[in-house]
């Protein structure tokens, strides 16, 4: 984290006017910014293609002296279902996050950490900021969208490619001018007419002043790495915040609850209500051992039978599913216990949302 604010980062702005050469992209039509906003579609493009040396990049080395070490909070913000989960799993090297197909997905304020020679990155995925139900649980991952954006030395804006909608735009609103923005178009392989890009980008832009654009997508180790070397100019000299070898600064309990919860989600799909969590009653280690017990929390007694299913087959499948993904994790045996309770409008009840450990 920085111990002081810098000064925003100018816009990115060409030497001349030459014409983007990046093959299928058509240069921007004479304006106002067209020097910088071409630069800035050709640099991404063509860095795009370019090789990156991985070796290099992402091996870490010895511990380099305090004054040499560089670290910085870069957060992770866009609508639900964009894809920013996928991303930081992919960025720390380790699924962290979990991630599914149902809106709403992530809750907490996740924190992962990837050491890369002298810089430590510091990315902390937040939720999809939420527009459609004004509840107390909501209302609450909101604060946490908020308060991320406002503590951290770079922000990373997830969009989908070529896309933009109010959802996006919500977000968007909530970024300090202050705090160095990149803009990611996530998914960036799906789309077929890269020419399509340049009036976006240039639209992009004109709602936000972008420190730079990075097409990409979160399944390309080769753009994965590259991002790195982007975001590390914008972390300030400082001391590491976490140790070289640390990934996230969970615990394994919160990530047995996350672990369920992910299950709860792909195994039922739009049938349950987002309105279910996971509590972790008991966390027990022995040895290579782990007993947890954990209950799925839901709103309706109908809800309770999605979860349990038909002579109990769904909720045995949601804790056999969980039961290897903790053993993968941990690297030992488990033993899981699952019970469905109901506790009728706790998703709007602020003193149960927090006793519920949402912040």
């Amino acid at each position: 984290m920085s111990t002081g604010k810098k000064e925003p980062k100018k816009p990115i702005k060409a030497a001349a006017k030459a014409p983007i050469n990046a093959p299928g992209v058509k240069s921007l039509e004479p304006g106002p910014g067209q020097d910088a906003l071409g630069a800035m579609l050709a640099n991404a493009l063509l860095s795009r293609g370019a090789a990156v040396p991985a070796a290099d990049l992402l091996s870490t080395v010895d511990i380099p002296p305090v004054g040499d070490q560089r670290c910085g909070l870069i957060a992770i913000v866009g609508k639900p279902n964009v894809g920013k989960s996928t991303l930081l799993n992919a960025l720390v090297g380790q699924k962290i996050s979990i991630t599914s197909r149902k809106a709403q997905t992530t809750r907490h304020r996740i924190t992962g950490m990837r050491t890369v020679n002298a810089t430590q990155f510091v990315f902390v995925d937040t939720p999809g900021f939420q527009t459609r139900h004004a509840n107390a649980l909501n209302r609450s991952l909101n604060r946490t969208v908020v308060g991320a954006v406002n503590d951290v030395d770079l922000i990373v804006f997830v969009v989908e490619a070529g896309q933009f909608n109010q959802a996006d735009a919500r977000v968007l609103s909530l970024l300090p001018e202050k705090t160095p923005a990149i803009l990611l178009a996530n998914k960036f392989d799906l789309i077929h007419r890269r020419a399509e890009i340049a009036p976006w980008l240039k639209e992009m832009q004109e709602r936000h002043n972008f420190a730079e654009f990075v097409p990409m997508s979160a399944n390309s180790s080769k753009d994965v790495e590259r991002l790195f070397g982007i975001c590390e100019k914008y972390l300030p000299l400082q001391p590491w915040m976490y140790g070289a070898d640390e990934l996230t600064d969970r615990s394994d309990r919160f990530m047995a609850a996350e672990i369920i919860r992910e299950k709860l989600f792909r195994l039922t799909g739009d049938e349950l209500p987002y309105t279910s969590t996971v509590l972790i009653d008991q966390y027990q280690e022995e040895g290579n051992l782990r007993k947890i017990a954990a209950t799925i929390v839901v709103e309706r007694d109908g809800h309770k039978g999605m979860i349990i299913g038909e002579k109990g087959e769904k909720l045995k499948r949601i804790g056999t599913e969980a039961r290897h993904e903790l053993e993968a994790l941990t690297g030992g045996k488990v033993f899981l216990e699952i019970w469905v309770k109901v506790r009728s409008g706790w998703a709007d009840d602020e003193a149960r949302v927090k006793t519920f450990g949402y912040e």
